[in-house]
Order: C-alpha cells, then sequence, then structure tokens
C-alpha cells in the first residue's frame, strides 16, 4: 500500500515537472510575496500548504490548527473561525530569508481537484446561496453585462446568476470583475512551476492521500482528514455526474472554451479531458 502511494506521488511530480518544463519559461524567475500568498504555515510540523479552495481547503486548514496546537480537534473548529480567524500564517507575511528558508526546509504540499468539478462546486457555493460579498460583487456586474432585459430586482441584488452567465464572464477577456480565487487556475494560485511541491494529493483520493501526507510529517497517529462537508452541508456534493448537468446548459463551443480555459490544470495535474 505505501509501496503503491510513493509511487502515484512520483508519478504526480514527474507529470507536473515535465509539462513545466514544456510550457514554461519561468523557472529561473525569482519567487516573490505574491508567489507564495496563498501557502499557509505550520511551523511544528514544519508544513506548507497551497490553498486550493474548493479541494478540501477548509478541512486542510482545520488540520493545520491542529497540528499548530491551535485547536485539540478537528470537529471543534468552526468554518468562520478556520477562513476569518488569522489563526494560520501566511508565507508573504514573514521576511525574505524566513519565506526562502521555509520554502527550502518545509514540506510543501497542494491538493487539487478536477477543474470543471472544482468550478461548478464553486458557482453552486458562492451563487444559489445567499452571499453578501459575490451576489452584490460578481452578481450584480454578471447580470447587468449578460442578460439581456434583466428586471431591475436582478441589477439590484446581484442573486440568481445563470450557470451560463457565470461562464460566458469566464471566459471574456475584458470580464467586468476581476478573476477570484474560486475560479481560478491551481497554475495561478501556487505557482507549481517556480515552487517545487513535495506532495500532490487530489480531492478524488482525499482521504487516502491526506492521511498518507499526515503519516508522512509524522502527525499525531489520532489526527485523520475530517470527512464532514463544510458548507451547506444537507445538500449533495459536486460530482462528475453533477457537473454535466451544468455543463449540458453551455454550447459546444463554450465547453471547450472552458476546457481550453483550464488546459494548463489539466494537464499538469494529469485529468483527462472531460
Amino acid at each position: 500500500k505505501w509501496k503503491s502511494l510513493y509511487q502515484i506521488q512520483r508519478e504526480r511530480k514527474q507529470i507536473m515537472r515535465e509539462t513545466c518544463s514544456k510550457y514554461k519559461s519561468n523557472n529561473r524567475r525569482i519567487i516573490t510575496p505574491y508567489h507564495v500568498s496563498r501557502i499557509f504555515v505550520e511551523d511544528k510540523y514544519r508544513v506548507l500548504y497551497c490553498e486550493v479552495p474548493k479541494a478540501g481547503c477548509s478541512n486542510w486548514k482545520r488540520v493545520l490548527m491542529v497540528l499548530n496546537g491551535l485547536a485539540s480537534s478537528t470537529k471543534d473548529i468552526q468554518h468562520n473561525t478556520v477562513h476569518y480567524g488569522n489563526y494560520l500564517k501566511r508565507l508573504d507575511g514573514f521576511d525574505h530569508k524566513g519565506i526562502y528558508h521555509r520554502l527550502n526546509t518545509y514540506t510543501k504540499m497542494l491538493f487539487i481537484r478536477e477543474p470543471f468539478e472544482k468550478l461548478v462546486s464553486a458557482f453552486r457555493d458562492k451563487f444559489e446561496h445567499p452571499n453578501n460579498y459575490y451576489h452584490p460583487v460578481f452578481g450584480k456586474a454578471i447580470i447587468s453585462r449578460y442578460r439581456v432585459n434583466a428586471t431591475k430586482e436582478a441589477l439590484r441584488t446581484g442573486s440568481g446568476v445563470k450557470f451560463k452567465e457565470f461562464i460566458q464572464y469566464l471566459l471574456d477577456v475584458h470580464r467586468p470583475v476581476g478573476m477570484d480565487i474560486h475560479w481560478d487556475h491551481v497554475n495561478r494560485l501556487c505557482s507549481p512551476c517556480l515552487i517545487d511541491y513535495d506532495f500532490v494529493g487530489k480531492f478524488e483520493s482525499m482521504e487516502e492521500d491526506a492521511n498518507f501526507f499526515l503519516r508522512l510529517i509524522g502527525a499525531p497517529q489520532n489526527l485523520t482528514f475530517p470527512k464532514f462537508k463544510d458548507r451547506h452541508s444537507n445538500e449533495e456534493r459536486t460530482t462528475t455526474k453533477i457537473t454535466q448537468q451544468y455543463f449540458a446548459e453551455l454550447s459546444p463551443s463554450q465547453r471547450q472554451r472552458s476546457y481550453d480555459f483550464y488546459y494548463m490544470d489539466y494537464l499538469m495535474f494529469n485529468y483527462s479531458k472531460p
């Protein structure tokens, strides 16, 4: 079992490196605080975790908090504490020397997810539930730009964005509001061509990968990766089937362009074209 898990890691890292050397010329670039702004630091077990939203990040932050001694169990930590509590340090909060010391000596890891599934998961979370940030900031801009004959109410609240409209925004080079970490490329969030990650986990094999990682860093035996769904827990997780239902609303050209948009993530993390 361990042998096969080590082998999987070797293969994932090799594919990542090969993709980088083929497509990216930035392997000599200087690592700036911007490149490490999504990386969380756990100094006790010497872990660097690059946060990829919708790929188990809330539960990973809970695990880091337990490792750090900030909580005794992942079950005790509320969603808001995880995301707004500022208990975990980020790598860009250290000086140049502190950043490089940690990059060179800590175990660097990231967890990823099939790009279309990750996208649909983000859409469902941010636009199909009340949200006092995404509706007024993104929703209003998306509806006013892409919906013909939008009602005053829709323009006022920004609620009720349709998946097709969301995709129009995503693929628009002149998009009315900027990018957001929930649908940005992993390639951009975690700079895997610049930072040589030691461990690449996948959402699809989360439990196995996560618990393997925890054994590798010598985490306490009783600490396992939590299985609970953090938000909208009564709602089914975004699956391949649910993702297909959303993408069925798009034209073939929109589907192709969405794939092209995430092409590097598909390639780098060895996901097959849907």
